[in-house]
C-alpha cells in the first residue's frame, strides 16, 4: 500500500471519529452520568429529605443513608445557587423552628432508590446525624453511625440492634469516656479502630476492637500533629492514619501509634477521606465541591465535580461511597439530598471512583 493512500485512509479515520465525538457539554460529573430522581421521597408530600450526611452502599442492592429528619418541601428555583442550607437544620439548632421533622434519620434504600427499611424506633438517639460506617474486615457486618450533635458512636447489628455505645449522651468532653463532636471512624485489620474527634476536641482516638480506649493524640494549632476540625479519617493497607484536618486546608499521616509521618497542604476543605482497594485516597472538598484522587504520595491525579444545585452539581459532598457494581454515591449535606452516579459506557476506569478496601467482598 503506498504512502498517499495511507494518508487517506488516516484522514477518513480522523473524520469518522470527530463525527463521533459528542458536541458540547461541560463534563460536570466526570466519569459519570447523574441518575436523576433516583431516590424516592421517603418523607412524602411537601417534605424533603434534610441534610444528608452520610451514606455507605453495601451493594448496589443495599445502600445505607444516615441524615438529619425531614424539612418542609421548597419548590427548586433555576438557579444554580441552592435555595436553602439544609445543614443548619437539626436537633443541636438552638432555634426550636430550625428542628426537621425527626423522621427517616437512617434508611436503607434498594438498588432502584425505593425504602427497604427506616429505624424509626432509633430516632431517639440521634441529634445530627454525622456519618455512617462499616468495618471492611467484620464478617457480621456492624452498622456504626457517628451523630456529632449527640457526641455520642453507636454500633448496630445488621438488622438494627443497638450492640455498643461509646460516649455520653449530649455530653461533651476530651477524656477517655467522652467525645466533642466527633466525625469518623477507620478500622485496622485486628478490628481496632481510630476516632476522628472532632469538631469540638482536636484528637485522634484509637480504641481496641471491643472499644476500650488505647490511646489518643492532637491538640489545637497548624504544627504538626496539631488540628483545626478533625473531620474525617482513613487507613491504608501499612496502616498509616490518613486526617482531614478540614480548617488547617490539608491531610496529616501518623502511624498506628500517633507518630507524624508527613501532610498533604492546600486542600481547600478536605470534608471527607475514602481510601480505595488499590490505594488511592480520594477527598471530597466541601468548598471546591470536587472529587479528588492522589496518590499515597500526595500527587494529585484527578478531579471533578462542580458547586451547584442543578442535578449532578454539589453543595458538601459529605460522604461517598461506591456499590459493587461501581455506582456512585454522594451525600450532599447542604443541598439536602442523595445522589447517585452510574459510570459512563467505556469510561477509563483509572477516572471512576475505585472499590472500597473490603476483604469481604
Amino acid at each position: 500500500m503506498n504512502m498517499s493512500r495511507w494518508v487517506v485512509l488516516a484522514l477518513l479515520a480522523a473524520s469518522t471519529n470527530a463525527m463521533a465525538q459528542r458536541k458540547g457539554g461541560d463534563d460536570i460529573t466526570g466519569p459519570y452520568n447523574v441518575d436523576v430522581g433516583w431516590a424516592e421521597n421517603v418523607c412524602g408530600d411537601g417534605w424533603q429529605s434534610g441534610s444528608t450526611s452520610g451514606v455507605w452502599a453495601e451493594s448496589a442492592d443495599r445502600v445505607y443513608v444516615f441524615q438529619r429528619g425531614c424539612l418542609p418541601a421548597i419548590e427548586p428555583s433555576n438557579s444554580i445557587v441552592p435555595d436553602r442550607n439544609a445543614s443548619g437544620y437539626s436537633l443541636s439548632a438552638s432555634d426550636p423552628a430550625r428542628h426537621p421533622r425527626w423522621e427517616y434519620n437512617f434508611m436503607i434504600l434498594n438498588r432502584d432508590g425505593e425504602l427497604i427499611d427506616s429505624w424509626e424506633q432509633h430516632n431517639e438517639l440521634f441529634v445530627r446525624p454525622h456519618r455512617v460506617v462499616m468495618d471492611p474486615n467484620d464478617s457480621e457486618r456492624h452498622i456504626w453511625l457517628i451523630d456529632d450533635g449527640a457526641h455520642m458512636i453507636y454500633k448496630f447489628t445488621n438488622d438494627g440492634e443497638l450492640v455498643m455505645s461509646l460516649g455520653e449522651f449530649r455530653v461533651p468532653a476530651s477524656d477517655r469516656n467522652h467525645f466533642g463532636r466527633p466525625t469518623d471512624i477507620a478500622f485496622l485489620p485486628n478490628g481496632d479502630f481510630f476516632v476522628s474527634d472532632g469538631y469540638t476536641n482536636t484528637r485522634v482516638v484509637k480504641f481496641n476492637k471491643d472499644g476500650e480506649y488505647l490511646l489518643e493524640w492532637g491538640e489545637p494549632g497548624t504544627g504538626p500533629s496539631q488540628f483545626d476540625t478533625v473531620h474525617g479519617i482513613a487507613v491504608d493497607n501499612e496502616n498509616r492514619v490518613y486526617i482531614a484536618d478540614r480548617a488547617n486546608s490539608r491531610i496529616q499521616i501518623f502511624d498506628e501509634n500517633g507518630e507524624y509521618l508527613d501532610e498533604w497542604n492546600d486542600i481547600t476543605y478536605p470534608y471527607y477521606l475514602y481510601m480505595s482497594a488499590d490505594q488511592h485516597l480520594w477527598v471530597g472538598d466541601g468548598r471546591t465541591n470536587k472529587i479528588l484522587k492522589y496518590n499515597l504520595d500526595g500527587q494529585l491525579l484527578n478531579s471533578w465535580g462542580t458547586f451547584g444545585q442543578m442535578p449532578g452539581g454539589m453543595w458538601g459532598p459529605h460522604q461517598f461511597s461506591v456499590d459493587d457494581e461501581n455506582n456512585f454515591y454522594v451525600a450532599d449535606v447542604h443541598v439536602g439530598r442523595l445522589q447517585k452516579f452510574v459510570p459512563k459506557d467505556g469510561v477509563d476506569p483509572a477516572r471512576l471512583v475505585g472499590q472500597r478496601a473490603d476483604t469481604l467482598h
